[in-house]
């Protein structure tokens, strides 16, 4: 249950007032996998020895009771085959005395048959240990003329169960009965019996003994990393320790596992970047527009130049706040990857883009490809990359004369300008998001172009990169990697 107050003893019995059945069930505390696993495995071995067990008592006592039923078959068929290949008296079955041997020690000798000798009329002559019932069916046989005439039955004699046969000697001279105990052979079936129950038994408790070791050692490690998913549930902390011991699927578990934790925090850490970074770069122009926003209280008090002053910088601050709004709707969107994957060409999309680029900027774009690759990605992230750069150099380069190049060689593209290029210590940062270098400050521009640039890039297994160009001005451009659009991020 859980750590609320229990229901009474009446309402654990049926599901809770108010409450539907299914919230009663997930009340209930789950059995533990490691008693399930201990449990099925114990099943699973005793139906198994029940079943091996129950086949083996039948084929034991189907051959035992044949066997016995057989032997005396056969002693029966040999006292026929010797009263009628000689003549016998009565006398001659009596028990032999010492260093004496007669046809009577043929019938015991190989078994425990009991024999019992009866005269004319049914008398016994020679009584049987225990003696051995005497009845019509016997009768009419001692009084037979036929020789090896017989009949047989199963008889009770005290607490035991016989076979008895009797066999006419012929011309009504007598008979001599063979009986055979068979309630020794149940007894012993008996005892076998319960020997294989015993040892069902206890493979039973072995197996269960054993399906619990065994479970213990394949789910301690399942354990362990459910509380620490319970724990990263519960307290939201990504930086716990995984445990990933092992190569089999439950180690492959805890690495998946434990690159998850890594990727998600990861993904917070740039989520709560972001906003701190978009927090810091919103204040600006929202403060500038609360203090435009002021003068408009005395809007007809001001003069006619700085009337237009005013409304040329809040539109031009709208205009600002609303690029940042949407590179940073831009940027969110682009980490999602919804652009389906495709075979791209990255000569189209440096054409496409720098036909785009031309219609925004009003600058000659010239594009030129050497070797051209077609790469595995997503066509519209690429061509923003593409357009973000170039428009990133008009930007830089306002009243330049010469035109912007775009030079496509194998997987690199190359995006050059004759503006005042980029410091070095700039260099490492232009693609960070927010970052603006001191001589672009006074510039417009959110500072998210080229951090959007490298998020698709790095999407895409490449790299970003910025340097300078021979003869003055900037290079900025990209890589894609082979096996493109995974969304794996390779050093370079």
């Amino acid at each position: 249950m859980t750590g609320r107050a229990g229901p009474s003893r009446r309402r654990e019995r049926g599901a809770p007032r108010g409450r539907g059945v299914g919230a009663w069930l997930r009340t209930r505390k789950p059995a533990s996998l490691r008693t399930a696993f201990a449990v099925t495995f114990a099943a699973g071995a005793a139906a198994v020895t029940a079943l091996v067990g129950f086949l083996s008592y039948d084929a034991a006592a189907r051959l035992v009771r044949v066997d016995e039923k057989s032997v005396f078959s056969e002693v029966v068929g040999d006292l026929r085959t010797q009263v009628r290949e000689r003549s016998f008296r009565p006398g001659d079955y009596a028990a032999a005395g010492p260093g004496r041997d007669g046809p009577r020690d043929d019938l015991t000798r190989r078994t425990r048959t009991d024999v019992q000798v009866l005269g004319a009329g049914g008398r016994i002559v020679d009584p049987g240990s225990p003696a051995l019932p005497v009845g019509a069916r016997e009768r009419r046989v001692v009084g037979a003329a036929q020789a090896g005439r017989h009949t047989q039955r199963e008889a009770d004699i005290g607490d035991e169960e016989y076979h008895v046969a009797t066999v006419a000697l012929g011309g009504g001279r007598g008979a001599v009965q063979v009986a055979q105990k068979f309630s020794g052979t149940e007894d012993l079936l008996s005892a076998l019996q319960r020997r294989t129950a015993l040892l069902a038994a206890a493979v039973l408790v072995l197996a269960g003994a054993a399906g619990w070791w065994l479970a213990r050692r394949i789910t301690g490690r399942l354990v362990r990393l459910t509380a620490v998913a319970e724990s990263v549930a519960e307290h939201g902390r990504l930086d716990v320790p995984v445990p990933v011991a092992g190569r089999d699927e439950v180690a492959r578990l805890g690495r998946a596992f434990d690159d998850m934790l890594g990727r998600l925090a990861a993904a917070v850490q740039d989520q709560q970047r972001l906003v701190q970074d978009a927090g810091h770069e919103l204040r600006t122009p929202l403060t500038s527009l609360r203090t435009n926003i002021s003068l408009l209280k005395r809007f007809e008090e001001l003069p006619p130049r700085a009337r237009a002053e005013l409304l040329t910088d809040l539109a031009g601050e709208a205009r600002e706040l609303t690029d940042l709004v949407n590179e940073l709707v831009d940027l969110a969107a682009g980490q999602r990857g919804d652009d389906p994957l495709a075979q791209v060409s990255l000569a189209e999309v440096a054409e496409k883009g720098a036909a785009s680029a031309r219609r925004r900027t009003g600058r000659e774009i010239t594009v030129r490809s050497t070797r051209p690759a077609a790469v595995e990605g997503r066509p519209a992230a690429l061509h923003r990359a593409l357009t973000n750069l170039l428009e990133n150099a008009a930007k830089f380069d306002p009243g330049g004369t010469e035109p912007i190049e775009v030079v496509v060689t194998g997987a690199r593209v190359e995006v050059l300008d004759r503006g005042p290029g980029i410091a070095d210590a700039d260099r490492t940062r232009v693609f960070d998001r927010f970052y603006r270098a001191p001589a672009a400050r006074g510039l417009p521009g959110s500072g998210l172009g080229l951090a959007i640039v490298r998020e698709i890039v790095t999407a895409h297994g490449g790299h970003a990169f910025a340097g300078h160009r021979p003869g003055g001005g900037a290079v900025l451009g990209f890589t894609i990697g082979t096996g493109a659009g995974h969304g794996s991020q390779r050093a370079h």
